[in-house]
């Protein structure tokens, strides 16, 4: 067996030193310096080499003036005596080593330290933030509707984690939010399915945590429940329950994600949400105008109050105390329930459920008598079967079909035009499915389906084949397509697009579509409206499907007598009579001048005077 030599051995006992850090390294060199002006030192004081006058310089003495030399290399210049110049010159020369060493190991560790800061690696010293985890194109309204929410804030901060580069994310997002108000971004990089990387994000102390889906790779949801794993099976979690909101894109990953993030998860299903909406959309116009100031944080939206002296009082006469507020249901026990009956009691605990402008413009108001000669006699709504046609495809398409059964009469057509292979759909008892593989941007593909012949017309993007902007761009084409078979005829087809960034709408809205859902922003402002108050969970749930009330815009003539000038408290009791809640209208002539809100008011003053004209829809809570 070979011996290790001592040049070996202190080899390995200098890497292990230099493996130690800065610190250690700055001990060896001062612990060599020692040593070397000893050396020095000692040689003067035995040799009796001092300088002229002093020949017999004690050893302390000289290992003062040593190491003067060594940390000062202008000492030297004024020695005398020729053993002591050598020797000084010597010390001097080891000092300016010594010294250009120290140097160059503090810079390598200051370069060392900024580049660990600018990886984002240090720990958040934060309360009462909100956590976002991973990254996506979600990441931009999302931070901007939090801005907004945050405005009536302290010191609102948000913090986000993500696999990618700090700086990189850093420049993203001045990029697309230049301005956030009194909101701090604070950006770390990291794996949120890490224990350790999560820690840096400081989980156990944020007021909400919201967990966004990748926008690559195979198996997205995943990741996303990996992630929730981690929160709620963290060894080191707090005591209290998390308030996280998911993103789930499949609904087979629902179960798991249930599983998973149990009470302390509330999870919104991409596909099932844009697919409800983009159904109920197609079949009144102006309905995503109505859903997207529900969920943004900037105009009304959706509050819970108590109001103790409305206790004992009927659900129609809260609606009818409140001026600048409408009320759209009850917490009982807590359970939502969306436009009750109208003689449903406000008991003792009970929440009334409210659209407002913000929660200080919720007060108590003496109500106005409704105009009853000016409410139009009721009429029971009929359902004749409908045309619908689909121009492209993507993987909500099924679910899609499947909602819109919900809603059609018996003897109703679904037509898909789209340039993919023939999918499988379900048989559904009223209504037929007729699937035509073509490209949608083929004027004569166009021509030839007789689009004036449909009630509904559906335009998808393809975002599972396609990137966003290609996929986007064929949808554009396609209705532009379409805006010029309507002039060319002189007829109004009913238009619902789905674009992919929100920065195309802008683009679109030369074709005159009557809606355009903007998929992920919708999503971004529920994950945002969620995790500020996980209680509108259910109320989304509520209002985004088939069953039980949600969102309609009717004729005002089934509500208001034509050339009738009437307050909103009319409009309510007309309403009432049909079991419905009014929370808004919708004027034709201004959907046409302003196509940013599509005519779309919601929650109006009572008291103002409105007079309704041809093509005007009140904007009801009801059943089917």
């Amino acid at each position: 067996m070979n011996k290790t030599g001592f040049g070996e051995r202190f080899r390995y006992w200098f890497d292990g030193v230099m493996s130690k850090g800065t610190i250690a390294i700055i001990g060896l060199l001062a612990l060599v310096t020692v040593a070397f002006i000893a050396v020095i030192a000692a040689v003067v004081a035995i040799f009796r080499l001092g300088p002229e006058g002093d020949p017999e310089m004690s050893f302390s003495e000289a290992m003062w003036g040593s190491l003067m030399r060594t940390l000062d290399s202008g000492t030297m210049g004024g020695d005398a005596g020729t053993g002591y110049r050598v020797l000084m010159l010597i010390v001097t020369i080891g000092g300016v080593v010594v010294v250009a060493s120290l140097i160059g190991i503090i810079s390598g560790a200051f370069d060392s330290k900024v580049e660990d800061l600018r990886k984002g690696r240090s720990k958040v010293l934060e309360n009462d933030h909100t956590l976002i985890l991973g990254w996506s194109s979600k990441v931009f309204p999302i931070v901007s509707e939090l801005v907004v929410a945050n405005e009536s804030r302290k010191r609102p901060v948000v913090v986000i984690l993500a696999d990618r580069d700090k700086v990189e994310m850093e420049d993203e997002l001045r990029a697309q939010l230049p301005a956030t108000g009194k909101t701090r971004i604070i950006v770390r990089s990291g794996d949120p399915m890490n224990l350790r990387d999560l820690e840096i994000s400081n989980p156990h102390t944020a007021r909400s945590i919201i967990i966004l889906a990748e926008e690559v790779g195979d198996d997205p949801d995943a990741i996303v429940i990996k992630t929730a794993l981690a929160l709620t099976n963290n060894p080191n979690r707090k005591a209290g329950d998390y308030h996280i909101v998911g993103e789930v894109q499949e609904p087979a990953s629902m179960e798991a994600a249930r599983l998973v993030g149990r009470h302390e998860a509330h999870w919104v299903l991409a596909s099932d949400l844009i697919s409800r909406i983009t159904v109920q959309s197609c079949r009144q116009s102006g309905l995503s105008v109505v859903y997207t100031e529900l969920l943004d944080f900037d105009g009304d939206e959706i509050y819970f109050s108590r109001q103790p002296e409305l206790v004992g009082k009927s659900y129609f006469a809260a609606q009818l105390s409140f001026s600048d507020s409408s009320v759209i249901g009850l917490v009982k026990g807590g359970a939502v329930m969306i436009n009750p009956d109208a003689d449903t009691v406000v008991e003792s605990g009970d929440e009334l459920i409210l659209i407002a402008e913000d929660d200080s413009a919720i007060r108590v108001s003496a109500p106005a008598a409704a105009d009853i000669a000016a409410i139009a006699p009721f009429t029971a709504l009929t359902h004749a079967p409908e045309r619908t046609l689909v121009l492209g495809f993507n993987a909500g398409l099924h679910a899609m079909v499947r909602e819109l059964s919900e809603y059609v009469a018996f003897g109703s057509e679904v037509v898909v035009v789209a340039d993919v292979e023939t999918p499988e759909f379900e048989q559904f008892r009223n209504m037929a499915v007729r699937f035509t593989r073509a490209d949608a941007t083929n004027r004569a593909v166009l021509d030839a389906l007789e689009v004036a012949g449909f009630d509904h017309v559906i335009v998808l993007a393809y975002k599972e084949t396609l990137d966003t902007q290609r996929a986007d761009a064929k949808t554009l084409i396609t209705l532009l397509q379409l805006r010029d078979i309507e002039e060319k005829a002189g007829i109004d087809l009913n238009i619902v697009s789905e674009m992919l960034d929100d920065r195309n709408r802008e683009l679109a809205e030369v074709t005159k579509a009557d809606d355009f859902i903007v998929s992920d922003k919708l999503i971004s402002l529920m994950l945002s409206q969620v995790s500020e108050n996980k209680q509108l969970t259910e109320v989304f749930e509520t209002l985004f499907s088939s069953a039980g009330s949600e969102v309609y815009l009717r004729p005002f003539e089934n509500y208001i007598v034509a050339g009738a000038e009437v307050d909103f408290y009319t409009v309510l009791e007309a309403a009432r009579q049909r079991g419905e809640t009014a929370i808004g209208y919708r004027s034709a002539a201004r959907s046409r001048s302003a196509a940013d809100a599509y005519g779309v008011t919601i929650n109006p003053r009572k008291h103002d005077a409105i007079r309704f004209a041809a093509g005007d829809k009140i904007i009801v809570l009801a059943e089917d």
